[in-house]
């Protein structure tokens, strides 16, 4: 198991980031050969990616901008194979501009399932989202308006949330 010697919530740059994990300085999904690792990052300043935490887990929206996702692709493949392909995954999640902020080791709880977002193109595409949590549990600095009580709140006024959010970003 690789320990980046980082504290739960210690921000961090980019850069910090690469030089640490030894991994892209780019994307939300960055594998490293090197230290057999995944690092996640969730990042709320963008909106084109609807990811929420529900009931304490966070449902972690795949790879791929536009058109629909494959899990047999790259990094999504990577995290669907967790458990059974030794990659220890790392979550990060930026609620300022350059600011990442470390939310720990994580794990995936239960099976990937399939949603409808619209991709960078405003197309409507089927997404994975993969629902995580940090491990041990912790208590990650999340945004308010990505939380979530419980999946009937989420279906009751969350998706009108973040459609409203994404809506008033672009």
């Amino acid at each position: 198991m690789f320990n980046p010697g980082l504290s739960i919530r210690q921000i961090l740059k980019n850069s910090d980031i690469v030089d640490t994990f030894k991994c892209s300085n780019m994307g939300g999904m960055r594998r490293s050969k090197t230290t057999n690792i995944l690092v996640l990052i969730t990042d709320y300043t963008k909106g084109i990616y609807h990811d929420k935490w529900i009931g304490g887990i966070l449902h972690y929206t795949g790879m791929g901008k536009n058109g629909d996702q494959d899990i047999n692709w790259a990094q999504n493949a990577t995290l669907a194979n967790y458990g059974r392909n030794g990659v220890d995954i790392h979550l990060f999640g930026v609620m300022d501009a350059g600011e990442y902020i470390y939310c720990g080791r994580i794990e995936l709880i239960t099976k990937p399932y399939v949603d409808t977002q619209p991709g960078e193109d405003g197309q409507d595409r089927k997404v994975w989202m993969f629902p995580i949590r940090p491990v041990p549990d912790n208590d990650v600095k999340k945004p308010p308006m990505f939380v979530l009580k419980d999946m009937e709140d989420y279906k009751t006024r969350g998706k009108m949330l973040i459609a409203k959010l994404f809506e008033y970003e672009s």
